[in-house]
C-alpha cells in the first residue's frame, strides 16, 4: 500500500520529469524561439519550396502588398514589411501550449511526489464525546478532534446509504458535520468520513447499572458482525456469546455450543438468559474517520491549471506567410504546424479578397 513512495516510482517519476525537460530545451523552446523570429525570404524561388505557395498577377506590386497588408491586419496577423515583400505571422501562442503542457506535468509529478514524501495519513475509529489528539513534531497538542454525534442514515430494507459525524475542533467555536463525498477541510488537514463501525454496547444484567463493554469485529462470522462473550455466572462459567451486525440490532445470544438462545432489541425489554434478565439498553457506532495533510495538493493543482492552460493553447495553429511582388507578379508562401489543408484553402480565398479589393 505504498507503492506511490516506493524508490522505484518515485525513480520513474524522476525519470519522466527529466525526459521532460529535456524535450523542452532541446525542442520546444527552439521551436517558440523560431515562431517568434522574423524570417526573410527575398526572392519568389524562396517562396515555391515552402509547403504552400501561390502566384498571381499583380501589375502594381506595391498597391498589391498594400492591399494584402491591409487584409491581414483585418484577420489579425502581425506584419513585418520591407520595400517589396512582407512577413506575417499568426497564432505564435500555439508554440507556448507544448511548453506548458509540460511545465504542467513536472509541477503535478512534483506535487505528487512531495505529497508522498512529506504528507501524512492517519484512520481512527471514534466513539462519540471521544477525542482524537493530532500532535506537532514537538509532541505539542496541534488539534483535537472530539466527536460529538454520529449517525448511519439507512434505507428502507436497513442498508447504509450515508454515514454524518459532527465533530467538535479545539480551535474552531462552531461543531463542523463531514459525511462520504463531503470532507472539512482545516488547516491543511483534510478529514475524510471513510467508515463506521460498533464500538461498545451497554447491557443491563439482572438489577445491575447499567454496563458499556466493548464490540469486536468477528471477520470469520462476516465482513460486518461484531460482538462479545458475556460470562453469567460470577465464576465466569456459562458464558454466552452477543452478536450484532447494526446499531439498530437486533442482537442475537448463542451459547457456548453455539446455539440460538434469543434474540435482543436495543432499548427493549429484558429477556431471561441462563436463569439471570438480560437487557440491552444501546449499542454505540464509531465513526471511521481518514485524516490526511497532503502538502503538495496546491502544486498539484497548478500542475493541473497549466496543463489545461498549455493544452488549450496547443490547439491554435502558428502560421507563417510570406509575399514577394517582382515582375508583375505576387508570389506567396506559408507555413502552418497543424490543419495545413484549411490553410491551403484559406490561402487562394485571401488572395482573391485582395484582388477585389
Amino acid at each position: 500500500d505504498h507503492v506511490y513512495s516506493s524508490t522505484w516510482f518515485l525513480g520513474l517519476i524522476a525519470w519522466l520529469g527529466l525526459a521532460l525537460i529535456l524535450c523542452s530545451w532541446r525542442r520546444q523552446w527552439p521551436a517558440l524561439q523560431a515562431a517568434r523570429r522574423w524570417i526573410d525570404y527575398r526572392s519568389p524561388r524562396q517562396l515555391s519550396k515552402l509547403a504552400i505557395a501561390e502566384t498571381r498577377l499583380c501589375p502594381d506590386g506595391a498597391e498589391g502588398l498594400a492591399k494584402l497588408t491591409t487584409v491581414l491586419k483585418v484577420r489579425g496577423w502581425q506584419i513585418q514589411t520591407q520595400q517589396d515583400r512582407l512577413a506575417a505571422r499568426k497564432g505564435v501562442a500555439g508554440r507556448v501550449g507544448p511548453l506548458l503542457v509540460h511545465t504542467g506535468m513536472v509541477l503535478l509529478m512534483l506535487g505528487a511526489v512531495w505529497g508522498a514524501l512529506a504528507g501524512n495519513r492517519l484512520e481512527r475509529f471514534l466513539a462519540p464525546e471521544r477525542s482524537l489528539d493530532l500532535l506537532n513534531r514537538n509532541g505539542d497538542s496541534q488539534l483535537e478532534i472530539t466527536l460529538q454525534d454520529f449517525r448511519v442514515e439507512r434505507d428502507p430494507a436497513g442498508r447504509p446509504e450515508q454515514f454524518r459525524s459532527v465533530l467538535a475542533l479545539s480551535d474552531s467555536a462552531e461543531p463542523q458535520e463531514i459525511s462520504v463525498n463531503h470532507p472539512l477541510r482545516h488547516r491543511g488537514i483534510t478529514i475524510y468520513q471513510a467508515d463506521w463501525a460498533l464500538a461498545a454496547i451497554n447491557v443491563q444484567i439482572g438489577r445491575s447499572p447499567e454496563l458499556q463493554l466493548p464490540l469486536q469485529t468477528y471477520p470469520e462470522l462476516g465482513d460486518q458482525v461484531w460482538g462479545l462473550v458475556l460470562p453469567t455466572r460470577p465464576d465466569g462459567s456459562e458464558p454466552v456469546f452477543l452478536s450484532l451486525e447494526s446499531e439498530q440490532g437486533p442482537v442475537a445470544v448463542y451459547d457456548s455450543d453455539g446455539q440460538a438462545l434469543t434474540l435482543l432489541r436495543p432499548g427493549g425489554p429484558a429477556q431471561e438468559v441462563k436463569g439471570l434478565p438480560l437487557r440491552v439498553a444501546s449499542v454505540l457506532p464509531a465513526s471511521g474517520l481518514l485524516l490526511k495533510r497532503d502538502p503538495g495538493v496546491p502544486l498539484v493543482y497548478l500542475g493541473f491549471a497549466v496543463l489545461l492552460l498549455g493544452g488549450g493553447l496547443s490547439l491554435i495553429a502558428t502560421r507563417q506567410l510570406w509575399a514577394v511582388a517582382s515582375d508583375g507578379q505576387l508570389h506567396v508562401g506559408g507555413l502552418c504546424n497543424r490543419n495545413l489543408a484549411a490553410f491551403a484553402q484559406e490561402l487562394p480565398a485571401l488572395l482573391e479578397e485582395v484582388q477585389q479589393g
